[in-house]
């Protein structure tokens, strides 16, 4: 049940192709044959819109918020009515969406994005029959578009750095296609694909990894690496 203290709107987020070994990795084979095995089942299931709300009091959403390494309290995929997320963790929405006019609703538990990554494609459940995103912020969007990428494409998570390099990609890309829908400027998308770029490095890091044989920086502030992407 839709309340008129959320505003309801439409993102168009199309399936797009992955991006090439050779972009990431145009000099080292290794590297490329590692590229390979990060998904195996990418776009699985044809991505195309998403459901997105925000309280009404959000109609300009919070901007100056860091993209930062975790899920942001103000993200929540919450399930529609009727649909058939048994399946799925689930925690009472109202504790994670707040100011939507949720009461009994529910949603995905905060800590099961993986586990809906893989329950979805097991099942070949549509996400978007599923859930709707709630973001109240910039930096929640962002984030909320980098989890729709992960339950449309599948992987086995191990290589943790890459696979989420490439969520991060199609996540710039969708928040691009839609930045007039959601407000956001070309100084915004410019400073998420930095924090992106940023974010995508320290995770290489962590990992004891080498970063990809680009310029990360470049990679995300220029346009997704394939050509002819849908734009609204």
């Amino acid at each position: 049940m839709k309340d008129d203290r959320a505003i309801s709107q439409q993102l168009l987020v199309p399936s797009l192709p992955r991006v090439a070994a050779s972009i990431l990795h145009p000099s080292d084979a290794t590297e490329r044959s590692r590229h390979e095995r990060v998904f195996d089942a990418w776009a699985w299931c044809a991505s195309d819109v998403l459901e997105w709300r925000r309280p009404s009091s959000s109609v300009v959403l919070e901007k100056t918020l860091a993209v930062e390494s975790d899920n942001p309290p103000e993200l929540a995929f919450v399930f529609h009515d009727g649909a058939d997320c048994t399946f799925l963790p689930r925690e009472l929405a109202r504790f994670h969406a707040k100011g939507y006019g949720l009461e009994e609703q529910w949603a995905l538990a905060p800590y099961a994005i993986d586990d809906a990554t893989d329950l979805l494609y097991e099942r070949r459940v549509r996400p978007r029959d599923v859930l709707w995103l709630a973001a109240s912020s910039l930096r929640a969007l962002v984030w909320g578009l980098h989890d729709w990428a992960h339950f449309h494409n599948h992987g086995p998570f191990d290589e943790p750095a890459l696979t989420e390099l490439e969520c991060d990609l199609v996540a710039l890309e969708w928040l691009r296609i839609n930045r007039e829908v959601a407000g956001v400027s070309d100084a915004d998308v410019a400073r998420v694909a930095a924090d992106l770029a940023a974010l995508s490095r320290s995770r290489f890091v962590a990992e004891g990894r080498p970063a990809p044989g680009v310029d990360l920086e470049a990679l995300f502030a220029g346009p997704y690496p394939v050509a002819n992407v849908p734009r609204n």
